[in-house]
């Protein structure tokens, strides 16, 4: 990890990013409890994902340049998140940053930075 470096370059790039959310996804459709919480078709979905996480990790602002500011929580309103499904989210990620070979500590500071955003969005009790 090059501390000089913006998360999105030191995950690199938009290759890098695209690898990410590839991996996530396919995680997220075969959880139990996740996966019905997406449409059949993920595609789209993805590609917000890639646009907002290259703008959260220091890349192009791509998804409010597409989408306007990104209001995250507002627009997870809909979806029923628990903190349980917060922390299944995150693992998820923890594990498609492993397999597309992030190494540590650049893996944990990831993880640090998108845990505050999963938390945010819970807007359901525990189940």
């Amino acid at each position: 990890m090059n501390p000089n470096d913006s998360i999105y370059d030191n995950l690199g790039g938009a290759e890098g990013v695209h690898r990410l959310v590839e991996s996530f996804y396919a995680k997220v459709q075969l959880h139990p409890r996740l996966g019905p919480l997406f449409p059949a078709d993920i595609t789209p979905v993805m590609e917000k994902q890639y646009q907002f996480l290259s703008q959260f990790f220091g890349g192009p602002a791509l998804y409010s340049e597409l989408h306007g500011h990104p209001m995250m929580r507002a627009r997870h309103m809909h979806i029923p998140i628990t903190p349980e499904r917060a922390e299944e989210w995150l693992e998820c990620m923890n594990e498609a940053l492993e397999e597309t070979g992030v190494e540590e500590p650049l893996r944990a500071f990831v993880l640090s930075r998108l845990a505050g955003p999963a938390h945010h969005f819970v807007n359901m009790p525990q189940e």
